[in-house]
């Protein structure tokens, strides 16, 4: 009996995955990847490290999608972030879970993770053509019949599974070939944004902080008087904006409103451990034991030196006050602005500093089940190439072995 002949446009993440199951469960599958190497976005996530998946439940792995969850049922119930765990660990690439319940190789290498993908490609059998560039789809009566590469050779399969993921980091190769794709087989393409990316900001004292790192902060953004997103983390100050986990997050949140709106307000809880209260009293304290003293040489126990003459610059009260001459208002004043320290979002970053990209192909004209094509048979798309997004911490990569899990069952079924 021939064994069904599988053509994969890909060789990052969900391609990598869907090739192994695919092969494993019968097929007989080639996998195109127009870079030199394998898993070259891989390599980079995770500042290198290689955040593999979040160790959740289905439920919490559906609560941290920001676009299209529902989507995402099927394919998180059947193969679960513990499966690809255990997929991995078998594979060799042993693994730790640390604050966040995100997932790393023990080593902190994303190259154990990449070597662990390619040695069950080989075990398998998946023949892999690299600085192999599809230039286009075969289509014939309505089905996928196989690739059309570059330099003019076609190759003929009975499916065909997209996986080139989207338009972040483009030097890794991301550079938008499967939406082309999807397009000329009459799919849909939604609007496509960077997401989980640096936030640009407006005022002058941002830059001043460049390179401060806060822990256990908290961010709110809004528009209006409407919360857009408010969580708890860490963040750093950059010469155009902010960054850092939180802040990626953010991003996925409020794209839409600020493409909108042109910006949003954005707040700090610099001390969201303390109650107003509590902070009143500590700042009374710090007050009492130098009443004697400016201002200016008081309130830097309370903020790394970099954040201390911005908040005097915004705070309200002159540098040179001595303490015992400070209202209680300005006092009030001055920690509701540690609870609250203002600026305003402008921007998203660029697609070059983006995780990961908002929008893609519609999936309400992919069946969830199968990741299939409802246009064309034989059309499978799996992972970043798909509308689906979710915040940071193994999420997004989790979509993409979850997608390529099922894709991968399904072309072998039928």
């Amino acid at each position: 009996m021939n064994k069904k002949r599988v053509i994969i446009v890909g060789g990052g993440a969900a391609g990598m995955l869907v090739s192994i199951f695919a092969a494993k469960n019968g097929c007989e599958v080639t996998l195109f990847e127009k870079n030199e190497k394998l898993g070259k976005k891989l390599y980079i996530t995770g500042k290198g490290r290689c955040n593999v998946t979040n160790d959740c439940s289905p439920e919490e792995l559906l609560n941290s999608v920001v676009q299209n969850a529902k989507f995402l049922y099927s394919a998180f119930y059947t193969f679960t972030s513990q499966d690809m765990m255990d997929f991995l660990e078998e594979a060799g690439a042993p693994l730790k879970t640390e604050r966040g319940n995100r997932v790393f190789p023990c080593s902190d290498h994303s190259s154990d993770i990449i070597r662990a993908l390619e040695r069950k490609m080989k075990e398998y059998g998946v023949c892999i053509h690299l600085k192999s560039q599809v230039k286009s789809l075969l289509l014939e009566d309505g089905k996928a019949e196989g690739v059309c590469l570059s330099n003019g050779s076609v190759f003929k399969g009975d499916a065909v599974i997209v996986a080139t993921g989207g338009l972040s980091y483009p030097t890794t190769g991301s550079t938008g070939d499967g939406y082309r794709f999807a397009e000329k087989a009459g799919h849909k393409v939604t609007e496509l944004s960077p997401s989980l990316v640096p936030l640009h900001t407006k005022e002058n004292y941002i830059p001043e902080m460049a390179g401060l790192s806060l822990k256990n902060v908290e961010l709110t953004v809004k528009s209006g008087k409407k919360i857009l997103y408010r969580d708890f983390g860490e963040m750093m100050f950059t010469h155009s904006g902010i960054t850092g986990p939180l802040v990626l997050s953010a991003s996925a949140h409020i794209g839409t409103a600020l493409k909108k709106n042109g910006e949003l307000t954005a707040f700090l809880d610099l001390k969201p451990a303390l109650s107003p209260e509590q902070l009143d009293s500590r700042i009374l304290r710090e007050f009492e034991t130098g009443k004697n003293k400016q201002f200016k040489n008081v309130i830097g126990v309370l903020f790394p030196s970099s954040l201390t003459p911005v908040m005097l610059k915004i705070g309200g009260i002159p540098p040179e006050k001595p303490i015992h001459e400070i209202s209680r208002e300005e006092r009030l004043r001055f920690g509701a602005l540690v609870k609250s320290f203002p600026f305003t979002i402008i921007g998203l970053g660029e697609f070059k500093e983006a995780v990961i990209t908002r929008g893609g192909v519609s999936v309400k004209e992919i069946n969830p089940a199968t990741m299939e094509s409802k246009k064309v048979p034989d059309l499978y798309f799996v992972g970043e190439v798909l509308d689906l997004d979710a915040v940071t911490g193994g999420f997004n990569l989790q979509i993409a072995w979850s997608t390529a899990y099922l894709a991968a069952m399904a072309v072998c079924e039928e």
